[in-house]
């Protein structure tokens, strides 16, 4: 595979196509959970002022999934992510040209200029394993809260409402606490995220008779101590039992 290499930004902007397909690409949304936050990992443009979501291109001989995989790894430090494609973005307007607030780095006639139809995946990661990395034609990369995005550029408002969409309606056929939550866990920290998630509140104890006849989490002898209440057991998930659960989907029903 041919790759454009340690590139200064100019020469991407002028030889990309080169190496690239034209008129495809990549945009990833990529969800964390903090503090009883759902955050979206996003990217200052260069010269714009504006945030997106971290994307790119796809090499000319290269699958499109392996290239989602590649930006995820280049923007957050990790492999192995969970990914999922959820929708493809063809409107004819969300190109450059037909914008006013260009950066100043794009020129007329620029490849990148081209309308280009972006295919969108949400990506599932730990968030204090990440180490945010801008790209080439950025210069800041940081966490948002899910509540709190500002006006992003193009359509990349509509991609995370999309992402948000589609993330809820996998809770019913996949179990997420396995890359949003640290290896170990209580049962409130499982349903806060979910709650988070689904933006509405869950009953305690249906929550947890649900999870716990899924077979798919390991009570620990330990508790989780500091909290006004008796202290909760710690879980984590078994792998083995995760995996086949992966495969085969789960129906929570919530």
């Amino acid at each position: 595979m041919k790759k454009l290499k340690k590139y200064k930004e100019q020469e991407f902007i002028d030889r990309g196509y080169q190496y690239f397909m034209r008129h495809i690409s990549v945009d990833c949304v990529i969800f964390g959970f903090h503090e009883n936050q759902l955050k979206v990992l996003l990217l200052k443009w260069k010269d714009l002022q504006q945030w997106c979501l971290p994307g790119g291109f796809v090499y000319k001989d290269e699958h499109i999934d392996l290239s989602a995989r590649r930006i995820l790894t280049e923007r957050t430090g990790l492999d192995n992510i969970f990914l999922k494609q959820f929708y493809a973005f063809g409107d004819p307007n969300r190109e450059w040209s037909k914008r006013k607030n260009v950066p100043l780095n794009l020129k007329k006639g620029s490849w990148l200029m081209e309308r280009f139809v972006t295919i969108g995946y949400w990506a599932l990661v730990e968030f204090s394993k990440v180490k945010p990395a801008p790209d080439e034609l950025s210069d800041e990369c940081r966490w948002w809260d899910v509540n709190r995005i500002p006006k992003l550029v193009l359509d990349h408002n509509n991609i995370i409402e999309k992402a948000l969409e589609s993330l809820r309606i996998n809770l019913n056929d996949y179990p997420v606490g396995n890359t949003l939550l640290p290896d170990k866990f209580t049962m409130p920290e499982l349903q806060q995220l979910y709650e988070t998630i689904l933006d509405k509140k869950l009953d305690r104890r249906n929550f947890q008779k649900k999870m716990i006849a899924l077979d798919i989490f390991q009570r620990l002898n330990e508790r989780k101590h500091g909290g006004a209440h008796k202290a909760p057991y710690l879980y984590k998930f078994n792998q083995k039992k995760y995996q086949k659960a992966m495969k085969q989907g789960l129906r929570f029903g919530f």
